[in-house]
């Protein structure tokens, strides 16, 4: 239970990076970083796979590049469902991804490291 929570603190963390290095992304308050990250995590959970699936020709094709095109949709299903959270365009939404993926898989690491 803690591992998940330190999981969702380090999402909500990549969130409020990205709204204060990115200028196409703009979260009003952190309590709403929580609320993305939350909401994130549940888009991630029941979307994500779905879309997977019917895109494995073209995840094939891309060679993986186009999960990072359904990471950004995800961002973008988040953007449409938690007010204060917008993003400009996909392409902040892509980078925007890519931030979140970076912050949380530094997290993972650390976590694990703590763990042995």
């Amino acid at each position: 239970m803690m591992k998940l929570l330190l999981k969702w603190l380090a999402v909500s963390l990549g969130i409020w990076l990205c709204a204060q290095f990115l200028p196409g992304v703009w979260v009003d308050s952190f309590s709403t970083t929580l609320w993305v990250a939350f909401a994130l995590g549940l888009v991630n959970i029941l979307v994500k796979p779905i879309l997977t699936l019917f895109s494995i020709p073209l995840i094939i094709l891309t060679l993986g590049l186009f999960l990072w095109v359904i990471n950004a949709l995800m961002l973008l299903l988040v953007e449409a469902m938690v007010d204060g959270f917008y993003l400009d365009s996909f392409f902040w939404a892509l980078l925007a991804s890519a931030c979140i993926s970076f912050v949380s898989t530094m997290a993972d690491a650390v976590l694990k490291d703590n763990e042995d």
